[in-house]
């Protein structure tokens, strides 16, 4: 094997590397399955996409209040107190709670709570 011949495979070699770790970005979460597109609005390895602790949510007559602390999501720098109609929750795909904040901390774009939870 040439010299020319070893740096072309490391390159190859780092090149994949770099495509593997884009390709788990901040649109999966941490469980494996994908965020939707509208939902997961993302930049670079920082998403605004995440599961949330499961003792901050409570179910009423209609609908999901979902209580924050500062922490829960990486974005919340405050508590925060939402409300999510029935109807409005999207199915999760690992049976956990995850809220996708967007533009801000203040703003839930998605919201997926597990199947049987409504």
């Amino acid at each position: 094997m040439t010299l020319a011949t070893s740096t072309v495979s490391l390159i190859t070699l780092g090149a994949i590397s770099v495509c593997t770790i884009v390709r788990t970005d901040a649109h999966e979460a941490k469980s494996g399955w994908t965020y939707p597109p509208a939902c997961c609005k993302a930049q670079g390895l920082v998403g605004d996409c995440e599961a949330i602790p499961a003792q901050g949510i409570s179910r009423g007559p209609r609908g999901f209040s979902v209580f924050l602390h500062a922490g829960d999501h990486h974005l919340a720098t405050k508590p925060h107190l939402f409300f999510i109609p029935y109807g409005d929750e999207i199915p999760s795909g690992d049976g956990r709670y995850h809220i996708c904040l967007h533009p801000t901390e203040n703003d839930v774009n998605c919201f997926f709570s597990p199947p049987d939870s409504s």
